[in-house]
């Protein structure tokens, strides 16, 4: 066993071990204080099979690790001459069947050796680190202590191209730290004439303790079945799971003869297997497959997450997200403008939560005037403008099963257009130019309308730019405003019925659409003052006839 923390519990599964006829070897690592250390061994000295070995300074991916093995397991090897397989095991792992069942299990196979052990490029499992390179370069620093040193003496390597020898020609082979062995193949290792030569070698190799048992088992071994016996899962950073008091039944699942790493306070999980007998499995062949399922669930949610719902490990990183957004949503632009009471219109027909300008640079256009929206949205820009993503993604997330319709346009805050462009999502439908109705119904200065004309369409067309990317994910359709009045009815019905109409019936009649009589003089004198309106499509001048004299509109009949 080796140990460095927890030493309550590692005394507890020391005796259970020892109280089923096995004999334990524990190493502490040599950072525990002397007095903790000398208190340990006091509590077990009532033990007669459990011995300890000499201590070595062990750190994540250096060679103490190793040092710590070899020890306990020469010892084992020369205090107790009858044992026929040595299972190397932590200070945090918990046995989860009886001892006899493993002891019967072992017994059976008395020459297979099991340890994980494959070659470097069949390894999946590395995360974040070094495959071949582990071998051919040397680690003289700690990578926890001293980063900026190992990642600097890396670097020199390869750039003057240093590589080391494998000794003897011995194929690297990489695996899990927790083997069990046959006492012939671990004495063969531990007796190996050049073992001087393999130590100096995996001294220098990054993380020896996953290759040095592994490739050496493959020069003496015969009957090597490459596979733990300890049940040890691992995340997507590589790091290891943890087994807490709500893991029992999953641990009971799995068949397996040990699990690490156990919660030390998970008094449950202690009480199950050590102390209860009728709680511990028995008979099964080990079978961890059996809940990688559930892992890969685990793992699934931890990194992607709920579509829409942001973690601190995943927020700063774009594209991490499962989703930008919750759930789907409907933006309008130039709708508002070219209609007059659009926002209750679309209520009325959809029963859709419809905003106004959202991102309007005065201030947040809730529906119905609200101040305050759901999760304690404000209405302030302040706020919004701070994270204009984390305010649309908390908007749908927290009106989960209402959608929710907003009007956008060039006069609104722009840091948000990529957001739902990306957003399949979103649903967005642009009467491109429709801002010009607002300016030609006001009556302003003209050269302050052509100025502003000229800054809006400026704006919209970057906008259209982005819409029209090929990243662009949302469902969107843009008219010009001049196709789009030629019949509303046919877009407005596109759209409603892929919100869901509530009626479930067709649009008889379009809402009141502004009365745009000298809208097209309007144009015609924007171009007259050097300015080039575009985006609204072709206006004819005459569509600007007095109201006397212009035809009446028919209705917007569908049959």
């Amino acid at each position: 066993m080796l140990v460095h923390t927890a030493l309550g519990r590692a005394e507890q599964v020391a005796r259970h071990w020892a109280a089923a006829g096995c004999p334990v070897v524990i190493h502490v690592d040599r950072k525990v204080e002397r007095a903790t250390f000398t208190a340990f061994r006091t509590a077990l000295a009532d033990l007669p099979d459990v011995r300890f070995s000499s201590r070595h300074r062990c750190e994540w991916g250096t060679w103490g690790i190793v040092a710590a093995s070899q020890s306990a397991s020469e010892m084992m090897l020369s205090d107790f001459p009858d044992v026929r397989h040595v299972y190397l095991s932590s200070g945090s792992c918990l046995p989860l069947r009886p001892v006899k069942d493993l002891i019967d299990y072992l017994a059976d196979r008395p020459r297979t050796d099991f340890i994980e052990s494959a070659t470097t490029p069949d390894v999946p499992w590395t995360v974040g680190g070094l495959d071949e390179e582990r071998f051919t370069l040397s680690f003289p620093f700690s990578w926890k202590r001293h980063r900026q040193l190992f990642d600097r003496w890396v670097r020199i390597q390869r750039k003057l191209g240093l590589k080391r020898k494998m000794p003897n020609g011995i194929v690297p082979h990489m695996g899990s730290q927790w083997w069990c062995l046959t006492r012939q193949i671990l004495s063969a290792i531990l007796e190996d004439p050049d073992r001087d030569l393999y130590d100096r070698f995996f001294k220098r190799v990054w993380i020896p303790d996953e290759s040095y048992f592994q490739t050496l088992a493959r020069l003496y071994s015969s009957n090597i079945e490459s596979r733990s016996l300890t049940l040890s899962k691992f995340d997507f950073q590589g790091k290891p799971h943890i087994f807490y008091d709500d893991h029992l039944q999953l641990l009971r699942r799995s068949d397996c003869f040990v699990a690490r790493k156990i919660w030390p306070h998970a008094d449950r999980l202690y009480e199950a297997f050590l102390t209860d007998p009728a709680g511990t499995m028995k008979g099964a062949e080990p079978n961890p497959g059996k809940i990688d399922r559930i892992f890969a669930k685990a793992v699934d949610r931890r990194t992607r997450g709920r579509p829409g719902l942001y973690m601190q490990s995943r927020f700063p990183h774009e594209g991490w997200e499962n989703g930008v957004t919750s759930g789907q949503y409907s933006v309008f632009e130039g709708f508002s403008d070219l209609f007059e009471d659009f926002e209750g219109w679309l209520t009325k027909v959809t029963g859709t939560r419809v905003h106004g300008h959202l991102f309007a640079t005065e201030r947040v256009e809730f529906a119905e005037g609200q101040t305050v929206m759901n999760g304690a949205l404000s209405d302030s820009t302040l706020h919004r403008d701070y994270n204009p993503q984390a305010f649309l993604t908390s908007l749908i997330w927290n009106a989960r099963g209402e959608r929710q319709c907003f009007q956008f346009g060039p006069g609104d805050a722009q840091d948000i257009d990529w957001i739902f462009a990306k957003d399949p999502n979103a649903q967005v439908s642009v009467i491109s130019g429709a801002w010009a109705v607002p300016l030609f119904k006001s009556n302003r200065n003209f050269a302050d309308l052509r100025k502003e004309a000229a800054q809006l369409q400026k704006i919209e067309a970057e906008h259209l730019k982005v819409l029209r990317s090929p990243y662009a994910k949302a469902r969107i359709r843009i008219w010009t405003m001049a196709e789009f009045i030629e019949n509303p009815m046919e877009p407005l019905q596109t759209i409603i019925d892929e919100i869901g109409n509530r009626s479930r019936r067709r649009l008889t009649e379009a809402p009141k659409m502004a009365d745009l009589t000298g809208f097209g003089q309007f144009l015609q004198n924007l171009k007259n003052q050097g300015m080039h309106p575009y985006l609204m499509g072709d206006f004819a001048v005459e569509r600007g006839l007095s109201k006397g004299d212009r035809p009446k509109r028919k209705p917007y009949l569908v049959r």
